[in-house]
């Protein structure tokens, strides 16, 4: 299906399995299903995978974007600790999280880059999809991230570039695959390995020095969408092969409260600039947490 051919925005239906996944029916049986398999997951890791929720002519359109708006993408080459710093920092010894530095090298192509009626914006806007994930995480209510960059984002992973161990900022994340990788591009994590009030500095440790110890990784094909607690899991996507095709992932951002913007310093990192919606909310933030980032 070609977007450009269909002289129309793109349905729900055009994009989402409805038959498999009702998401505009939330009181059949299968809608309760999916949820309660989510919520079960959710609860035991902090992750959980809807397989093939997009079906492959949605992942077709998705993907017909994402390349179309692949020149916008914003590519960097840092080595970075898990918490997105670049400096050494003397009050912490030398081979500490804070002080470990890897390679992240990796693109986002920002949210001022898409279509309003293009399929990206269609699935991330959806009051559908946007109930289910909702509903998913147990809040009462979801808003699109407000950040103009980093609202809607599509993650590409050309040849021989990877995502290296991180958190996120946000709680949570919402990723559809979109195209796989031949080889590598494989996404893993390590369930709660912090808390609001304590960072499991050692543990974290470990996996930085390769202990494999409590990794899990996750088999994503395109289609699958993934709901993610980043904020306490460490997490990577690992290198994609020099002879592979590139890795393409939607990113789509939710917030329990309207109107929230990224950080000055992590959006600068991820897409090169900011606008003055971000000076603007740096100005007024209030910090939800301790953590380091």
């Amino acid at each position: 299906m070609n977007l450009s051919s269909q002289q129309r925005q793109p349905s729900l239906a055009d994009l989402v399995d409805l038959k498999k996944y009702p998401l505009d029916s939330p009181s059949s049986d299968a809608y309760r299903t999916a949820v309660s398999n989510a919520r079960e997951q959710l609860s035991t890791d902090g992750c959980t995978v809807i397989k093939n929720l997009v079906h492959p002519s949605g992942v077709a359109l998705l993907n017909e974007e994402i390349i179309s708006k692949k020149e916008t993408t914003h590519f960097s080459l840092q080595r970075m600790n898990p918490y997105f710093h670049f400096q050494h920092n003397p009050s912490f010894p030398a081979n500490h999280p804070i002080n470990t530095f890897l390679e992240r090298s990796s693109g986002f192509i920002p949210g001022d880059s898409w279509s309003a009626d293009g399929p990206m914006n269609q699935l991330f806007r959806a009051d559908e999809l946007i109930r289910f994930v909702a509903t998913c995480l147990q809040v009462d209510e979801l808003h699109c991230y407000a950040d103009p960059l980093a609202g809607l984002t599509s993650n590409i992973l050309e040849p021989d570039q990877l995502f290296t161990w991180h958190f996120d900022t946000n709680d949570f994340a919402v990723t559809v695959l979109v195209q796989q990788a031949d080889n590598g591009g494989m996404f893993e994590y390590v369930p709660d390995i912090r808390t609001a009030d304590d960072e499991g500095f050692e543990r974290v440790g470990d996996i930085l020095g390769g202990n494999r110890l409590g990794v899990k990784t996750l088999d994503l094909q395109p289609g699958d969408i993934q709901i993610f607690r980043g904020r306490y899991s460490l997490h990577q996507v690992t290198r994609v092969a020099t002879d592979s095709c590139a890795r393409h992932a939607a990113i789509f951002a939710y917030t329990e409260q309207p109107g929230v913007i990224g950080r000055v310093e992590r959006t600068t990192q991820l897409f090169g600039r900011v606008l003055p919606e971000h000076i603007a909310a740096e100005e007024e933030r209030t910090r939800s947490d301790d953590l380091v980032d």
